[in-house]
């Protein structure tokens, strides 16, 4: 039997086995962890911690991250798991129910499509994808399926932003004619470093996959890939996606924009980055807009109010403020309807009303400065595994596609260096430049 003819049956068995298990109340989902740099470490500490959960798999190109995230396994859990350079074998095993995908944007798509087609369910990072036609295709082959494929804006888990969505949604400042996302975040120059040989133990050609193949960098291997075009997205597409999926939620979550207008640069550094640190986009919708904007150079914070121009009027016990501190928003949202406008950051959320800006709410949640609810969307996944309702799923890959999407949209209109006119689909009008870039050329065999 040859390689590809046993892949191909060991897929179709592990989709086999997936599709006909069971899960009992108190049985545990086996999870194979593919990518175990920064944030995939991240994923390792939470599924080591929850009891719905076993991690079964550990997969990374790189064989001295495989060995850094069995010992941190071992110390959490007394446990070991089954190590995989190439994730497809960690796909095809029967052992393995679901996938946790931490990988660099550029494989996003092409291992979550791997996955769910080899039976397995999949919790994949943000962005969903590297480009827009690799959204949908996630979004069909998940229908086609019937997997579990969440995307990882945990946001969308987060008790009080759900709280918040939904005073929005039912008119609290009245009909919301501008979203604002704000990714103030601070980044320091890459700098320049020349090519050099693979270090030992790293399988670059499989870290590049669908990507062009290029000789190895230091800079476009560990974290800085967010900064080039071939691997990532910017920081609209990395830190930003959250704040832009927020943004689109506090709107109703609408379909495709009308229009797309990106203007910034690369602005103070000289460096090998080639995404902007600047970036202002607006997206038209029917009378209303949402503008995102994108600094990761030195900037104050927007959305205060000063604390002495502000009367709050009475609330009952169960949602009076914690604290009177206003929200100063570096990285969050700003909601702007036509009664009053609105706050938001990790910390809390605030509403404002009337010309006086009366504080109405202010829900400062159950997390404070730097918590995280990456745990409660992994649970709300891992519910969703054991259920088979897609339903319940609170960032499901149709949501998260067009989070992804603007942020792909704003790109292409800052690449291109004009305003785009948009159908739904998306399609851009009498732009075949336009169009070309909602997709990429793959490299073989890593073809979406």
């Amino acid at each position: 039997m040859s390689s590809i003819t046993s892949r191909r049956f060991f897929m179709g068995a592990a989709a086999a086995a997936s599709a006909m298990r069971v899960f009992g109340a108190n049985d545990r989902i086996n999870v194979a962890i593919v990518g175990l740099g920064g944030r995939g470490g991240n994923h390792l500490s939470v599924y080591s911690r929850l009891a719905e959960a076993r991690v079964a798999g550990l997969c990374d190109v790189n064989q001295a991250a495989r060995e850094r995230a069995q010992a941190t396994l071992l110390k959490a859990t007394s446990e070991k798991a089954k190590e995989f350079e190439n994730m497809r074998d960690a796909f095809a095993d029967p052992a393995i129910d679901a996938v946790s995908i931490a990988t660099p944007n550029h494989w996003h798509a092409l291992s979550a499509i791997w996955a769910m087609k080899a039976g397995k369910d999949v919790y994949g990072e943000k962005p969903a994808s590297h480009n827009i036609y690799e959204g949908q295709r996630m979004v069909d082959v998940a229908r086609e399926t019937k997997r579990m494929l969440q995307i990882g804006s945990q946001h969308r888990s987060t008790p009080f932003k759900i709280r918040a969505m939904q005073a929005l949604n039912s008119g609290i400042i009245g009909k919301i004619y501008q979203s604002r996302g704000l990714c103030y975040k601070r980044r320091a120059s890459i700098g320049h470093k020349p090519d050099t040989p693979t270090p030992p133990g790293l399988n670059w050609d499989m870290f590049l996959g669908p990507a062009p193949l290029r000789p190895f960098n230091e800079l476009r291997f560990r974290y800085n890939w967010h900064w080039f075009w071939d691997t990532g997205n910017g920081d609209i597409g990395n830190q930003g996606v959250h704040q832009m999926g927020v943004a689109r939620w506090g709107m109703g979550d609408p379909q495709w924009p009308t229009s797309v207008y990106s203007h910034g640069g690369k602005f103070v550094y000289e460096d090998d980055q080639e995404t902007p640190n600047t970036l202002t986009t607006v997206f038209e919708f029917p009378g209303r807009e949402l503008v995102f904007e994108t600094r990761g150079l030195l900037t104050g914070a927007e959305g205060a109010v000063p604390q002495a121009s502000r009367r709050r009027t009475p609330a009952p016990e169960a949602t009076a403020p914690k604290t009177a501190a206003p929200l100063n928003v570096m990285i969050g949202n700003l909601f702007y309807g036509e009664n009053g406008w609105a706050a938001m950051n990790d910390e809390g959320w605030q509403a404002f009303k009337g010309d006086s800006n009366e504080l109405i709410v202010e829900d400062r949640g159950e997390r404070g400065p730097g918590g995280d609810t990456t745990a409660l969307h992994m649970k709300n996944w891992l519910e969703a595994v054991r259920t088979r309702n897609p339903g319940t799923l609170t960032d499901g890959i149709e949501i998260a596609h067009l989070s992804a999407a603007m942020c792909h949209l704003g790109n292409i209109s800052y690449r291109i260096g004009r305003k785009l006119t948009l159908r739904p689909g998306p399609k851009f009008l009498n732009d075949a430049e336009a169009e070309k870039m909602l997709t990429r050329v793959y490299r073989k065999p890593y073809v979406v």
